[in-house]
């Protein structure tokens, strides 16, 4: 049994599909809006899918700077709002309760993303060890 290869594409291959996945999620919004609002379950949802959506937008703007700028090049607050903003807007076309639960479901997902960015590539140096002193007092 042979085992697949884990191997992460480059940032223009991942800046092409991320947005393409955008593209996807908010045309899939605005086609099944009718669906998306019949109860609150699915207006959440709609909420949910904006999220998604958030992520995949953050995820091509920074795949994006990053084939342009470098691979050092960091996302900043300006381009997290204005990927906030753009899925809000597409969350907010299906409903308005679907851009609360929307900007609730992004929070928690940058918080997530964040986490797992400095997770793995923040490196953390040794901490100092104490020096002992050899005077008495």
């Amino acid at each position: 049994m042979a085992l697949a290869s884990t191997r992460a594409v480059n940032s223009a291959t991942s800046f092409i599909i991320s947005s393409i996945l955008t593209l996807l999620i908010f045309s899939g919004m605005q086609m099944y809006k009718p669906l998306l609002v019949k109860s609150p379950l699915t207006i959440i949802f709609g909420g949910y899918l904006g999220s998604v959506m958030f992520m995949f937008f953050v995820t091509a703007v920074g795949n994006l700077e990053a084939t342009l700028f470098g691979k050092n090049f960091q996302l900043k607050l300006p381009e997290v709002v204005l990927s906030m903003a753009v899925s809000l807007i597409a969350a907010g076309m299906v409903h308005r309760i679907c851009f609360t639960t929307c900007l609730i479901f992004s929070l928690i997902t940058i918080y997530y993303m964040n986490k797992v960015s400095q997770k793995t590539y923040v490196s953390t140096a040794p901490a100092p060890v104490p020096v002992k002193s050899r005077r008495h007092k």
